[in-house]
């Protein structure tokens, strides 16, 4: 009887049996298909010490060194199957533009879309989902960059009062919203400081204390404007539209102004703008619906009516406006 003779693998001196490669790609599969990524890579790896990979074992490969966050090596390994001349082409240069945006290599990600999409090398079905990623590295980019810009200004101790207060208060509002996508705990003593100058504009301060309550910092301020004063936390506040006589005054106008909406969103507009000045004290010392006629007064006589009105309420409305004019972005 004749024996049939089987290929036998030596790597290293070892022997590698029969059947062995294909069980271990197998085995990576199935890990793969389970979400056990770890186990994956590991049958993976194996099996690659023996032979290259076919195309289906290499893209669950890059799959999973993805999901591991190993990301330098995914992108390797896309970049192989790229060059084997992958039939699953678009779904690995899907994965390999996802890698590069996790390795922060935005500019190299808006040329490769850019070149994929003017040399018509997608499918048109898959167009608006590159395109989509195309604008997704973009903002993230521009994100990134603005990060960084306000990174640098920390670092050079922008934010500290004496500096802040050389830049006119436009700048200084501008300044701080640059802030609104960083962790403004390692400013809170700077931002404290801001808050707390009788020199800064209200505006400007009601800004600084918004970004510490957003992020629900814990510091104790001592708030001075429109002469009152008080001690707050902002971890206890609550932001200037979701405060008491806001919502007091906002039911007023909305049941007031339900069939005249062109009004009702000016009134809105409006305090929307003068809750941001004024914050953390509202209106005091007028009560809700004083200042609720007076602000559908205010704005019909910016409309051309001619109405009775309480001067000294709609006084103080048009300090607010005017307050609020520098800011207008």
């Amino acid at each position: 009887m004749t024996k049939h003779k089987r290929h036998v693998i030596k790597h290293d001196n070892i022997v590698v049996f029969p059947g062995a490669i294909q069980t271990l790609i197998r085995e990576g599969h199935m890990f793969a298909e389970k979400y056990q990524y770890e186990d994956a890579v590991a049958c993976f790896e194996k099996a690659f010490l023996y032979e290259s990979g076919d195309e289906k074992a290499l893209c669950a490969y890059a799959y999973a060194l993805y999901e591991l966050k190993r990301y330098v090596k995914a992108k390797e390994v896309c970049e192989q199957l790229l060059a084997l001349g992958t039939s699953m082409y678009v779904e690995v240069m899907e994965l390999y533009i996802t890698i590069c945006m996790q390795l922060k290599e935005y500019h190299q990600v808006e040329s490769i879309i850019t070149t994929l999409i003017e040399e018509k090398v997608l499918p048109e079905a898959q167009l608006e989902k590159f395109e989509r990623l195309k604008s997704i590295n973009s903002e993230v980019a521009k994100k990134l960059q603005q990060r960084e810009a306000v990174q640098e200004l920390i670092e050079e101790q922008e934010y500290d009062l004496e500096k802040f207060s050389a830049l006119t208060p436009n700048e200084q509002s501008l300044r701080l919203h640059r802030l609104m996508d960083t962790n403004v705990r390692q400013l809170k003593k700077p931002l404290k400081a801001i808050i707390e100058c009788s020199d800064i504009h209200p505006f400007v301060q009601s800004l600084a204390l918004i970004l510490l309550v957003e992020q629900e910092v814990s510091i104790d301020i001592i708030v001075s404007k429109f002469k009152q004063t008080k001690t707050v936390n902002p971890i206890h506040l609550a932001l200037p539209n979701q405060l008491k006589q806001y919502n007091d005054i906002k039911k007023i106008i909305e049941s007031k102004l339900e069939q005249d909406p062109s009004t009702l969103e000016m009134v809105q507009y409006l305090m929307a703008k003068h809750a941001i000045v004024t914050y953390p004290f509202e209106w005091f010392p007028f009560e809700a619906d004083d200042i609720a006629y007076s602000y559908i007064d205010f704005v019909q006589s910016m409309l051309g009516m001619v109405l009775e009105m309480d001067y000294e309420i709609i006084d103080f409305l048009q300090m607010l406006e005017k307050l609020t004019e520098l800011h207008e972005v």
